[in-house]
């Protein structure tokens, strides 16, 4: 055997005798550690960590108090249905997939609700700002039956895409003939009957002065049809300008601010904010940011424009939702704190419920409990 290849062994330690050497050496590090920790090398380190958590931990911890506290109390007398709700219906309404029997259904289910607006979903826009016609080439009978099933029901042309706000991908709203192409695709479903446009576009940064150039020439539009222009709405910044710091940070200014919102609210018939993936943690605290997404809408938009507030009708779990907390109940609470502390007798308000395919019976239990009562 080569001199290299011979190994000293080392005698084994016995059971106690090891258990007692890494004791020691646990000891002797966690030593090490208080004596490093209290070195004076480290004294602004330590300061700098201690702010930092104070800066993060605090205000969070504020937030969670405050909007728990906004979620208490009780909804205010006569805070129920106006009328004047709305359901999101998927693409198989007008893609073929559904019949004379699912619309009977659907009929059966919302009688004696406050829903008013059926969004259906028609798009999406291809990010030239065209709509294919064969995308929807059931409407009209969609539109036929609801007329006859549901009187007074209004059926409106979903219409979405995603924008190239934040990636290469997508439709840009800056270009002027993109947005011509918008407009006549918006011709283009009222032609084909529908009752209204229902626009979807996101991520829609705050302060777009091009979506705003759109909705200006919409609104005429729509009102040379009488028909309804609507929007779905991003949340409103929780605390002022939030959107230009999740902007900076982030790339995604999930919010809008509170005037850009009424800027928006302004230019139409309706408008429904997404008041779901909130990533709130508990039912309590979504349930109070809806309270404050209400007040907040409702202190910007016209008493000449419906207001409606996005319920959950779906229980997916994942960083921006969670199914546990955001729930109906706490979403139609939050709605009637909100609309109760704020405007209690305002007429044009409703809740939007998100969506048709993903709801259940319990759901629907819940609104009509909580809402249509």
């Amino acid at each position: 055997m080569a001199m290299d290849d011979v190994r000293e062994e080392a005698p084994a330690e016995t059971g106690s005798a090891q258990a007692g050497s890494e004791v020691g050496r646990l000891r002797r590090g966690w030593r090490g550690m208080r004596s490093g920790w209290r070195s004076p090398r480290l004294k602004w380190p330590k300061r700098l960590v201690l702010a930092l958590v104070l800066l993060i931990v605090l205000p969070l911890a504020a937030a969670g108090i405050a909007l728990r506290i906004n979620y208490g109390g009780d909804p205010a007398a006569g805070t129920t249905t106006r009328d004047r709700d709305a359901l999101w219906l998927g693409h198989a309404w007008v893609d073929g997939r559904k019949d004379d029997a699912d619309l009977e259904a659907l009929a059966e289910r919302l009688h004696g609700t406050g829903i008013r607006d059926l969004y259906v979903h028609t798009g999406p826009w291809e990010h030239d700002g065209t709509l294919p016609g064969n995308r929807y080439p059931k409407a009209r009978w969609l539109i036929r039956q609801v007329h006859r099933t549901l009187p007074g029901v209004r059926v409106q042309a979903w219409l979405g895409d995603e924008l190239a706000t934040e990636g290469p991908v997508g439709l840009h709203l800056e270009d002027a003939a993109t947005r011509d192409r918008m407009v006549g695709s918006t011709r283009q479903v009222l032609d084909a009957g529908f009752d209204g446009v229902h626009l979807d576009l996101e991520p829609l940064h705050s302060d777009d002065a091009d979506y705003l150039a759109l909705l200006d020439r919409l609104h005429p539009l729509t009102g040379s049809r009488s028909a309804v222009l609507s929007v779905a709405a991003h949340q409103i910044d929780p605390l002022p300008h939030l959107h230009s710091v999740a902007g900076a940070v982030k790339g995604h200014p999930k919010w809008w601010s509170q005037a850009f919102f009424g800027r928006v609210a302004r230019r139409v018939d309706q408008i429904a904010v997404m008041s779901y993936d909130t990533a709130m943690p508990l039912e309590s605290l979504y349930g109070g940011y809806v309270a404050e997404q209400t007040t907040l809408a409702l202190e910007v938009t016209p008493r000449t424009t419906d207001l409606l507030m996005g319920l959950p009708f779906y229980q997916e779990n994942n960083p921006s939702h969670w199914g546990f907390a955001e729930t109906v109940p706490a979403a139609v609470r939050g709605a009637r704190l909100g609309l109760g502390r704020t405007d209690p007798d305002r007429a044009r308000f409703g809740l939007a419920l998100y969506v048709d395919f993903t709801a259940r019976d319990e759901d629907w239990a819940a609104y009509r409990a909580g809402w249509v009562r």
